[in-house]
């Protein structure tokens, strides 16, 4: 038995990383799952986006599982592809229950060189692509009076973003969001929660500038990566946090196990906020 058997869950930015370990734990506790990605680059970002290949692999992955999967092209930015992809899922898998909303994009920038379609794209995708996902499946939710959502936050949603504000801004606002979900929701059942990951390998953290961040010299190579991630928390021989970390949590949440959870920020960061703003070594 699995803790989301019968259910159908929505997955966006379903290509690849956190977005893919998403929908296969969905798909291997028993769910149904609709994923979508944008299946394209997006002007101004240094690293390159899921493909709809790289989707079409999560599809795979999905059956598996053993368990079916709808899967579109969508960008999160355009409520008429987030609801067509709903619509469609819904369509041949008879309903939807749970959200997992999270797509995402980020650019290393000073605050003051942000320019207006770099803070578009990024509040665009990280904020209010969450808000019309969430709207995407609010009505099937509310005809069925019962459903959970999930949205993807950071830890950079409880504290400052050093050189990326924008994520920052957009980050603590879906924390906000989801509280606002949590209370509207629940007169019919529906229950929101957002997660907030640390440092997780992706796309997100391994493109050439994030590596020269966490080296501080230009060239910086992959082999960075395992010293950043061991600074980032407490935990003796942990270095950073693999997607399905993250996966297991949106499971639990998204299960009657958590029933009685609503409206909360899950930091699932190896322990990150004990020892925020210092570096940490192993003993």
């Amino acid at each position: 038995m699995g803790m989301l058997d019968g259910k159908v869950a929505f997955v966006t930015g379903a290509a690849r990383a956190q977005g893919r370990a998403h929908a296969v734990a969905m798909a291997r506790n028993g769910a149904d799952v609709i994923i979508c990605d944008i299946g394209e680059d997006v002007d101004g970002l240094r690293y390159s986006l899921g493909t709809l290949e790289e989707l079409e692999e999560t599809a795979g992955l999905v059956r598996a599982e053993g368990r079916r999967v709808v899967s579109r092209k969508a960008d999160v930015r355009s409520q008429a592809e987030l609801d067509a992809v709903v619509a469609a899922g819904v369509e041949e898998l008879g309903r939807v229950d749970v959200l997992v909303a999270n797509a995402a994009i980020n650019q290393l920038k000073p605050f003051w060189e942000i320019t207006e379609a770099d803070w578009e794209a990024v509040v665009g995708t990280n904020l209010a692509g969450v808000w019309r996902s969430a709207k995407a499946v609010m009505p099937h939710l509310v005809r069925q009076r019962s459903g959970s959502m999930v949205l993807i936050s950071s830890v950079n949603g409880l504290e400052p973003a050093n050189g990326y504000a924008h994520y920052g801004a957009a980050k603590h606002g879906v924390i906000g969001l989801m509280g606002s979900i949590a209370l509207e929701g629940a007169p019919y059942g529906i229950r929101c929660n957002a997660i907030c990951p640390g440092f997780v390998k992706s796309g997100m953290t391994t493109f050439q500038d994030q590596l020269d961040k966490y080296a501080g010299h230009p060239g910086a190579t992959l082999d960075v990566l395992d010293d950043a991630g061991r600074g980032f928390h407490p935990f003796n021989g942990l270095t950073y946090l693999e997607p399905e970390h993250i996966a297991e949590a949106a499971v639990w949440l998204s299960s009657t196990a958590a029933i009685a959870v609503n409206g909360v920020a899950m930091p699932v960061d190896a322990g990150h906020l004990l020892v925020a703003g210092k570096v940490w070594r192993d003993a």
